[in-house]
């Protein structure tokens, strides 16, 4: 059985289900899955979870992300990236104080409007298979969270900014209402993620360079189950509490403060993930009770 994580830096081209299912036979794995997807014009990090961790994957799919994303000023397109067909040009005279100006109204909280071209679903049916055949449905206003916004280069029409946000941000709308916002108008041009959560780009692997290695290397590319839980803490469980919490039952456990928990035995190996709610823990998600991963 194959568990743990693999940090793989995915390149513009394919889907982030073709180098999911590439990654899942150089691993030899059943069962895989991904903690963030991303299109195939974006590259960077990809979180791919292969047997127990796919457990973990609502968790992780909550976290931060980062991303380094270039807007070109001056060109709307009809998916708001590079791909669409351009509807409007206009001339990019922006100052780097008036840029400045802009970028502070998009700090912190958010209200966006997904695009269409995406993959929420209407009636069962993903979003951008509805605009493909020119089908507007209406789309509820999300709010979101910018917690960095950074401008690293202003080239005009060129921009390219650092971005730490919420979990559902949607940097191609981002892009165009910084566009709105100048009176230029903008589309995406190029997306990386840089981080997810607590994972960075600069130790993810290529998966050229993942194919290059022989099985026994690949296999030690991946991250243990206790990994993906590293930064909660912990609830340290006797073997008694432990099938207790197995058989779904509450552990009345004093002194927790309210919030998710890694549930680990006393030698570390990680049991799963809890929620402690009024001097309680409960379980979430759990390993199974056999061979236990750190």
């Amino acid at each position: 059985m194959t568990d743990g994580a693999l940090l793989l830096d995915k390149p513009v081209g394919p889907s982030s289900n073709a180098v999911l299912q590439r990654a899942k036979a150089l691993l030899g794995a059943r069962k895989a899955g991904h903690a963030g997807t991303l299109d195939p014009l974006a590259s960077g990090l990809l979180l791919v979870l292969f047997g127990e961790a796919t457990k973990f994957a609502g968790l992780l799919l909550d976290a931060e992300k980062e991303y380094l994303a270039t807007l070109k000023l001056g060109e709307t397109t009809a998916t708001g990236d590079a791909e669409g067909e351009v509807l409007e040009r206009r001339t990019v005279k922006v100052s780097q104080a008036r840029l400045h100006e802009a970028l502070r109204k998009f700090h912190g909280t958010i209200e966006q409007l997904p695009p269409m071209h995406s993959a929420l679903k209407r009636d069962g049916v993903p979003l951008y298979k509805l605009a493909r055949k020119g089908v507007q449905v209406a789309r509820e206003r999300r709010r979101v969270q910018i917690l960095a916004l950074e401008s690293l280069r202003f080239e005009p029409p060129w921009l390219e900014l650092r971005i730490r946000c919420s979990k559902g941000t949607y940097i191609r709308t981002l892009a165009e209402d910084i566009g709105a916002e100048l009176g230029t108008g903008a589309h995406l041009a190029a997306l990386r993620r840089t981080a997810s959560g607590g994972f960075r780009l600069e130790d993810a692997i290529s998966l050229q360079a993942l194919q290059e290695l022989p099985a026994p290397a690949r296999r030690e590319r991946l991250l243990p189950l206790s990994a993906l839980l590293a930064g909660l803490p912990r609830a340290e469980l006797d073997a008694g509490s432990e099938a207790r919490l197995r058989s779904g039952q509450t552990l009345k456990i004093s002194g927790l403060e309210e919030g998710l928990y890694a549930v680990v035995r006393k030698d570390g190996a990680l049991i799963g993930l809890g929620r402690a709610e009024e001097g309680a823990l409960r379980p979430l998600r759990l390993t199974q009770a056999a061979d236990l991963h750190r």
